[in-house]
């Protein structure tokens, strides 16, 4: 993968941690740009940097904070048990 100039949807996936299906939503908002190939998508890897470097809104900001505290207030316990492994 190092060598090709292009990624795949399903590896632009992989990447990101979404789904197939999340990254052809992004494509078709806009969000990313990508060529069709026959029945498929490619993403050129330049535009990796600028997925990575986005900003987050105060809105989006909030939601992550409030997932974390989700997850730490139901698994809290758990993750503890983890970390002393």
């Amino acid at each position: 993968m190092k060598d090709k100039k292009f990624l795949s949807t399903t590896e632009l996936a992989e990447i990101l941690g979404i789904s197939r299906i999340a990254v052809y939503k992004k494509i078709k908002k806009g969000q990313i740009k990508a060529k069709k190939v026959g029945h498929d998508f490619v993403i050129d890897k330049s535009i990796l940097a600028g997925v990575f470097d986005k900003e987050l809104t105060q809105v989006e900001k909030s939601k992550i904070e409030k997932g974390v505290k989700k997850i730490v207030r139901e698994y809290g316990e758990t993750l503890r048990l983890l970390k002393l492994e």
